[in-house]
């Protein structure tokens, strides 16, 4: 279920399965301009990185990001028609791949409004459903995920073991440690992360240590 995915930086995810994808490209080292599709969760500058999408996009790459970003979207030079705008909880097909939005914001905290639309993506890929939790906290929508793959984690949003229990909550059959090592949180929480799983999950680190 992991091949050709990678956990590239921070919570930065490429997905070649069919079609190139990426969510929240984040520090990528060079220009690889393959992305057919590019998932945005939300406007802070570590997942919409109009520099790293600059490294990713190519012409004709559609690009899925909450509706508040279309202005920015636009401005960057993306066709109308290249753009769809979510909101959380819908579902759609991009590129024939199919998708669902999962609301993503903090309970507790005030760095992720819920107000503000943002989401974490649920993305099917055959036959796996692939969950992208982006930064939120423990909710009872992302408590209700159904999926084969998770990957989660955060600061600014869960630590490990508030990231481990929503993985237990959720029991995906892998689950992926993210959104550490780069700006914020540090290896040792995705390795304290995975002895907090369930016994029936299996927890694998894909970010290079």
């Amino acid at each position: 279920m992991l091949e050709n995915i990678e956990v590239l930086c921070h919570s930065s995810i490429k997905i070649s399965k069919g079609k190139v994808i990426y969510i929240d490209p984040f520090k990528i080292d060079k220009n690889y301009n393959d992305a057919d599709i590019i998932f945005i969760t939300h406007d802070h500058y570590d997942h919409y990185s109009e520099e790293d999408i600059d490294k990713v996009r190519k012409s004709d790459t559609v690009i899925v990001a909450p509706e508040e970003l279309l202005t920015k979207l636009l401005r960057k030079g993306f066709r109308q028609n290249y753009i769809i705008t979510i909101e959380p909880d819908e579902e759609d097909i991009v590129e024939g791949i199919k998708f669902e939005t999962i609301p993503a914001y903090n309970t507790n905290k005030q760095f992720h409004p819920k107000e503000n639309g943002w989401v974490g993506y649920i993305i099917e890929l055959a036959g796996n459903r692939y969950y992208i939790a982006g930064d939120t906290d423990i909710t009872e929508e992302n408590k209700k995920v159904k999926c084969d793959v998770a990957f989660v984690g955060g600061t600014y949003t869960m630590d490990f073991k508030e990231t481990a229990y929503l993985a237990n909550e959720i029991r995906p059959k892998i689950a992926v440690p993210s959104h550490y090592g780069s700006i914020v949180g540090t290896n040792q929480d995705a390795t304290d992360f995975m002895k907090l799983l369930h016994p029936t999950i299996e927890g694998i680190i894909l970010m290079k240590q």
